[in-house]
């Protein structure tokens, strides 16, 4: 899929914390839009998605100069009390865009000269990885969420053909690790993966946080399924794979590789 990229001038960066992240002061989305066009995401059902009247995929925004709207407003922020970021809850901060524009790494810059008290980076990108200095300047402030759904690339090719191989994101993460940033693997959503999943994730990262589209997506799954996420598992015949219990399944398989603390569900998997 091509993606047309647009260039904006935001005039704030930080939104409030809210519903599922409201264990966060703030929210901070370098992008609109995202080229990985995940067929699970809930945001494609969201009015950001919707009013756009394209396919969700085909378009980006680029948020120019996004680090100097930053800056003061982190400033500001800062004075109010503690500063809890989640980057990006709509949109991929490390989605390929950002190989050119650079914006997630200004705004970490940004960061670096004003530290929050914490920032969670989600993505499921290895072009994390190139931001490494900034990340182990901020030591225990920071924590990279890397989303790996499955182990199993047939899944990942299903669901979401566009976003980066299951290798390159384990790499990824085992890497940062051993840098010594703070890392965890988020199966979120959790896709049909084998039971050799939670062998794989061990040797990548020390914490692992799982969740599905009926703890995850804000509505106990009444938004992905409104998506037609059910007729596809069906269609694959992977059903049982659309079902809580699927979750319970893929949690006592993480027991036999976590300890207890080490793996975490849903929201508190994703807190400050």
């Amino acid at each position: 899929m091509r993606t047309e990229l647009q260039y904006r001038e935001p005039k704030s960066i930080l939104n409030k914390g809210t519903g599922f992240l409201s264990g966060y002061t703030h929210s901070l989305n370098p992008y609109g839009g995202c080229a990985f066009a995940c067929s699970y995401c809930y945001v494609r059902g969201m009015p950001v998605s919707l009013f756009r009247q394209q396919e969700w995929g085909s378009w980006v925004d680029i948020k120019q100069g996004a680090a100097e709207v930053l800056r003061p407003q982190l400033r500001t922020a800062k004075k109010k009390g503690p500063v809890t970021i989640f980057m990006s809850s709509s949109t991929d901060p490390y989605q390929p865009a950002e190989y050119k524009e650079q914006v997630t790494r200004s705004l970490l810059e940004a960061m670096a000269d004003e530290p929050p008290d914490f920032l969670l980076l989600q993505t499921r990108s290895p072009l994390v990885a190139r931001d490494v200095d900034l990340l182990k300047g901020l030591g225990e402030r920071v924590r990279v969420s890397m989303t790996i759904e499955t182990d199993r690339e047939d899944m990942r090719k299903l669901f979401s053909p566009s976003a980066p191989p299951i290798a390159a994101r384990l790499r990824t993460l085992a890497a940062l690790s051993e840098a010594g940033i703070p890392t965890q693997a988020a199966i979120a959503p959790l896709l049909p993966s084998s039971e050799s999943f939670p062998c794989l994730l061990r040797q990548a990262t020390g914490r692992v946080c799982v969740d599905d589209y009926f703890n995850g997506d804000g509505s106990g799954g009444k938004r992905t399924q409104r998506l037609g996420l059910e007729e596809l598992y069906r269609k694959h015949g992977l059903s049982e794979w659309y079902h809580p219990d699927a979750l319970q399944l893929v949690i006592e398989r993480i027991r036999g590789e976590f300890r207890d603390g080490e793996w975490l569900v849903s929201q508190e998997g994703f807190e400050p």
